[in-house]
């Protein structure tokens, strides 16, 4: 199974990096399951590891619709082109729902955690995903610095903080180091044919 990605800049980013891919294969779907959310979601930070979270089918469906949404959104930003105003409606009526409140526990070896009041419900993480996607998009800075992964089966979205603003890749270790041995190999194989 596809790995989760929590290194995109944004939880609204991993969010839709849970589905990526391009052609010929195509996306991806890295949230499978109701299991696969909960460690997405523990992942993220949005909830704390050992948090009860009653994930069912109803939330695989609304994190992958609210994933679709901010698809479409970020697509539009890359492409320099208006959003649907009703995809801007749905996402500030997913931002409206209180998100979980946090409380700070003592753990058993004495050291301060971070823990959830209450049981936390599916709207509210979905409006924490959602608020973030809200902050992302109506930021001028972060907007400049989104970017589309250069690698060849990649279409993951991240923010690019690098010195200079020429970062290629999601990650360097895995679509950089994939990009760089396909351009060995292309340099291989050309010198193979001018030898013959």
């Amino acid at each position: 199974m596809a790995d989760l990605r929590y290194d995109t800049g944004r939880i609204s980013l991993d969010l839709v990096a849970t589905a990526s891919g391009r052609p010929p294969d195509g996306p991806v779907d890295r949230i499978t399951s109701p299991a696969r959310l909960t460690e997405w979601l523990y992942g993220t930070g949005l909830v704390p590891p050992g948090t009860h979270l009653p994930a069912d089918a109803a939330w695989l469906t609304g994190f992958r619709e609210l994933r679709a949404l901010l698809g479409r959104l970020v697509d539009a930003e890359l492409e320099s082109r208006p959003a649907d105003p009703a995809d801007l409606d749905r996402l500030n009526a997913a931002a409206l729902a209180p998100p979980p409140a946090p409380r700070v526990t003592r753990t058993a070896d004495g050291l301060l955690a971070l823990a959830l009041a209450a049981e936390p419900l599916s709207e509210s993480l979905l409006a924490a995903v959602a608020r973030d996607a809200v902050d992302l998009l109506t930021d001028l800075n972060a907007r400049a610095q989104l970017r589309r992964c250069e690698g060849e089966s990649c279409s993951v979205v991240y923010l690019d903080t690098s010195r200079g603003r020429r970062r290629r890749w999601c990650s360097s270790e895995v679509c950089g180091n994939r990009e760089r041995v396909a351009r060995h190999r292309r340099r291989s194989v050309a010198g193979t044919m001018v030898q013959a």
